[in-house]
């Protein structure tokens, strides 16, 4: 039994490690080409895979990208042990350079699961927030998430926020349709950095940068959450320090991010 099915469980491993390596969606037939398989295995591998949530078809482009089961598996090892220490350093500095609470946290099918939280030893003015250690929120709605969002490609996007009612909120405001989440993605791509207000908690404020892994992938981030009308650190200030968290984090994990990113300003 196990020799006649070695040889499936192996194409099908190719045919995910290829998609994982290309930078959008593929079409079949370069996915026949390039792995020299035959195409009727590769269809019926593909439509395995399509309907245990590894891989999407996207019709109207012909083609195929990575799933949202694809990155669960992904999402489950980067909880692993190894980038919480490398992290952990990292975040207790940005706590201290920030004087506010910091989070790392990565992208869990559509939300942002929080790994690690870090807290000023003395805060001027207390702040409640919801987010904890193996909480989770809409990744649309947080500064965390859409960090990570900004850089997946849009077919992941869209296989992950598949229509309007994926688009929840917390506080009536936010995106609330593809279109709109993906021009906010552009924007915070640009910019550098995603930035939060009130989506989450009326009156509090957070800005995010991601880091990347070796294949060039957003692997996880480093927010700072702050009351928005207190006086402290100012915004920029905030948004460089997590910049920097995320390009030290990059370092450590060998990473390495689209050219130019970490000199964006």
């Amino acid at each position: 039994m196990a020799s006649s099915t070695s040889p499936a469980v192996g194409r099908a491993l190719d045919v995910l490690l290829y998609l994982a390596t290309r930078s959008g969606p593929v079409a079949g037939a370069a996915i026949v080409r390039d792995l020299d398989l035959p195409r009727s295995s590769v269809y019926h591998l593909l439509d395995v895979l399509i309907a245990r949530g590894f891989v999407v078809h996207l019709p109207e482009e012909r083609s195929y990208g990575l799933g949202i089961a694809a990155f669960e598996i992904g999402s489950a090892y980067l909880r692993h042990e190894a980038l919480e220490i490398r992290a952990r350093p990292l975040l207790e500095r940005l706590v201290a350079e920030a004087g506010e609470t910091a989070h790392l946290g990565i992208l869990h099918g559509a939300e942002t699961l929080y790994l690690l939280k870090e807290q000023p030893t003395v805060t001027r003015v207390p702040v409640t927030l919801v987010t904890d250690v193996g909480v989770r929120l809409p990744a649309h709605l947080t500064a965390n998430g859409r960090s990570i969002l900004a850089h997946l490609p849009a077919a992941q996007v869209r296989s992950l926020f598949p229509d309007k009612a994926a688009f929840i909120d917390r506080t009536g405001a936010g995106p609330a349709s593809l279109p709109e989440l993906r021009r906010m993605l552009t924007v915070e791509r640009g910019q550098g950095f995603a930035e939060e207000d009130g989506l989450i908690t009326p009156g509090l404020q957070s800005v995010a940068a991601c880091a990347f892994d070796h294949l060039g992938r957003p692997a996880a981030a480093f927010s700072v959450t702050r009351r928005r009308n207190r006086s402290g650190v100012p915004r920029d200030a905030l948004v460089h320090a997590v910049r920097e968290a995320a390009r030290q984090l990059t370092g450590t994990m060998s990473g390495h991010a689209p050219e130019g990113w970490f000199t964006v300003s």
